[in-house]
């Protein structure tokens, strides 16, 4: 377990590390760089844009930027830079909005599982009856839809004709808002977890179908045991460990799709920041959260992978594969 821990760990800094270095290069490589995009068309002279990089350390060596970068990330709260758009430090911009994307990814994560893992069981009780047959169409159809077009499809249908939900949630929200008043909510969270959820039950079917094909749920049917209990008492305890590893597999296409969300939504969270930002040629904010994002997505992945193996015995005593 031990051992697991510690290459799992090396690796996540590893990969931090790597995206930490391809961001900092992203932002020398841009066409005209910071500077002109800082400073804007009409101000971008020549003599402005060498005034403006020897002040921010940008005339400096390759290595001396990327080490004053790495330098300043390693600080308590981490330097990400300064958005001139703003006019204000990347952190306190980001530091803003970060929770408000956390609260709208942890709930949408969690409906998903809610709904998807009962499903699953549901098919696999149903399998190859007409229940099983429509579910399965319909998984694929959420699963190939995209975000922007099933969020418009929400606000056409629920917020402008029925008129039952708000275009658009609360701009100050947290988690516990959306439990408190979920209506501004629903339509975001619904739009967020419907690709989600055709992933997680099509996976949940097949592990639960793995699952009772194995020897100990055919040895429990031979005991006499129920089929209630054969289903959640063995077969469901043990389908539920590759969801753990789905999970932090999920991250990177659950958070894309926020990004895109917020943006259909006008939810200020750190997807609409990315876009408007990006839109505003603010370069040091696109390359914050984009680290942000992307540092989130590779703990997050490291967590399910700890998860999985304390819940897997064969990884923590060393006898799965890593």
């Amino acid at each position: 377990m031990i051992g697991f821990l510690i290459r799992r760990t090396i690796q996540a800094v590893i990969v931090i590390i790597g995206v930490t270095a391809i961001v900092f290069l992203l932002g020398r490589l841009i066409p005209g760089g910071e500077a002109r995009a800082a400073l804007g068309p009409q101000h971008a002279t020549p003599f402005n844009i060498a005034h403006f990089n020897r002040l921010n350390g940008l005339d400096l060596p390759l290595w001396d930027q990327f080490y004053r970068y790495l330098r300043g990330l390693v600080h308590w709260p981490p330097n990400l830079g300064y958005s001139f758009r703003n006019n204000q430090g990347v952190t306190s911009v980001i530091g803003a909005r970060l929770p408000r994307t956390l609260s709208l990814v942890g709930a949408s994560t969690l409906l998903a599982l809610i709904v998807a893992v009962p499903l699953g069981i549901l098919q696999v009780v149903r399998r190859n009856s007409l229940l099983d047959y429509t579910l399965t169409a319909a998984s694929f159809i959420f699963y190939a839809m995209p975000s922007f077009l099933l969020g418009t499809l929400l606000i056409l249908w629920f917020a402008l004709d029925i008129k039952i939900f708000p275009v658009s949630p609360p701009g100050q929200s947290t988690f516990v808002t959306i439990l408190t008043d979920p209506r501004g909510f629903v339509l975001p969270v619904l739009t967020l977890s419907a690709i989600t959820i055709a992933s997680f039950s099509r996976y949940m079917r097949s592990s639960m179908m793995d699952a009772m094909a194995q020897d100990y749920v055919r040895t429990a049917t031979a005991k006499g045991a129920g089929g209630m209990r054969v289903l959640y008492g063995h077969a469901l305890r043990n389908a539920l460990i590759p969801i753990l590893t789905l999970i932090g597999l999920s991250l990177p296409a659950i958070v894309s799709g926020a990004l895109i969300t917020e943006t259909v939504f006008n939810y200020p969270g750190m997807g609409l920041l990315t876009v408007n930002s990006a839109l505003g040629d603010d370069i040091p904010t696109v390359l914050g959260t984009t680290l942000v994002i992307t540092v989130a997505t590779v703990l997050g992945s490291l967590l399910a992978d700890l998860l999985y193996a304390m819940a897997d015995p064969r990884i923590r005593f060393g006898g799965g594969s890593s």
